[in-house]
């Protein structure tokens, strides 16, 4: 695999996947701008070599073709910011006007393409798509990790037209961090899963039995658990058909001596709203009219004290609804652990990108673990051991 690192860009046009896929709020303005952030030193080399840069990516779900809520000019100005130049725009992403902006870029310009996504065929992995894409740049470089489970058009098709295919910085970090945690582990190694649902999760919390001390259980998935254990869970999420499956989950884990940790207690309220009436009860011990939303203060210390003991941590998925201010406490507190952990006794720490890597980047902590992953789905499905189709395009 070709990286940036050993590849010299003098001359030519670098056509570079990129996740730009970031929040904006109702004036187009970026709200979390880590993804862009996170590829400077890419284009800054490619830059720095001499080259010209097009950028390309998706932003948001488009249905209908052309949007204006999913354009991707709305991003122009702030890049323009964060590189020092004026960034150029096409309002297409293929066709002659694109290819003739391309062709015009002089050494150290960057252009920024039309949403990929405006046109179905880059879902699709259109190969006809791709090979137009393609005549845009003399060399492919794909720095998109957050997409790289997906085959499509611009994050793995356009691979077969370019001779020189290059991994950015932002695909090699994440691959480097994923493979430390899988293949060298410091022990303890404590893995943290949250989210809603043990069906998302299933795949990985079975490869990491294979390879944790520790699991803490948190979120909305708990209270499957909790059902499977004969415990009340009031009206809180769960997944009925998921009660046998988390059974085995346990007595997995039992037999490969991984120690489980749930919530011992739950914040629940009697409405899912932030201004809601709250209570805190023990796991199991929700009452009918009320849902678990955040765990409890006994949990917060439990779990606090498993990540202080702990070498490595990997944590993917929030503790509670932490969207909602009241219902945030659990997931703030299982960041500070991580970061004391990390800076206090030396443990290394990757956030697994989505809703964890929001958690931490919003309460400032980005910089204080040891990597936030900018790839949810494509680092679970990574971890989970399957081959994701814009790593293997780069090969």
């Amino acid at each position: 695999m070709k990286t940036v690192n050993s590849f010299n860009f003098a001359g030519k046009r670098a056509l570079v996947r990129v996740d730009f896929n970031v929040p904006l709020n109702e004036r187009f303005e970026i709200t979390d701008d880590t993804r862009i952030k996170a590829t400077i030193p890419t284009i800054t080399k490619i830059l720095n070599d001499g080259g010209s840069v097009i950028l390309m990516s998706h932003l948001g779900r488009p249905k209908d073709g052309p949007t204006e809520k999913y354009s991707l000019k709305h991003l122009v100005n702030p890049l323009s910011v964060v590189f020092g130049r004026k960034v150029k725009f096409a309002d297409d992403c293929i066709g002659q006007s694109a290819i003739d902006q391309a062709a015009e870029l002089q050494a150290g310009e960057i252009l920024l393409l039309e949403n990929l996504r405006f046109y179905k065929e880059e879902e699709k992995g259109n190969v006809e798509f791709a090979e137009k894409l393609s005549k845009l740049g003399d060399v492919w470089v794909n720095d998109a990790f957050g997409t790289a489970h997906r085959a499509h058009a611009s994050t793995a098709v356009v691979g077969q037209f370019f001779e020189d295919r290059v991994c950015g910085y932002v695909m090699l970090a994440e691959i480097e961090n994923a493979n430390k945690i899988l293949e060298s582990a410091e022990r303890p190694f404590t893995a943290i899963m949250g989210g809603s649902k043990i069906s998302d999760k299933i795949l990985i919390i079975e490869r990491l039995l294979d390879k944790v001390d520790n699991l803490i259980i948190g979120g909305g998935m708990t209270y499957t658990f909790s059902l499977a254990e004969g415990g009340k869970i009031g009206k809180s999420i769960n997944e009925p058909d998921k009660v046998e499956l988390a059974k085995s989950l346990l007595e997995k884990a039992e037999a490969k001596g991984v120690k489980i940790y749930m919530p011992l207690d739950n914040t629940c309220a009697d409405n899912f709203s932030n201004d809601a009436n709250r209570q805190i009860v023990n796991r199991g011990e929700i009452p009918d009219g009320w849902e678990g939303l955040d765990i409890g203060p006994e949990s917060v210390k439990l779990f606090s004290e498993v990540i202080a003991s702990s070498k490595t941590v990997l944590w993917n998925g929030p503790m509670g609804v932490f969207e909602f201010p009241n219902f945030a406490i659990g997931t703030n507190a299982i960041a500070d652990a991580v970061v004391k952990a990390t800076e206090e006794n030396g443990a290394f720490s990757l956030i697994g990108g989505g809703d964890s890597a929001s958690a931490v980047n919003n309460a400032g902590y980005g910089d204080r673990v040891s990597y936030v992953s900018t790839g949810g789905g494509a680092l679970l499905e990574y971890m989970e051991g399957k081959v994701l189709p814009g790593v293997a395009a780069l090969s």
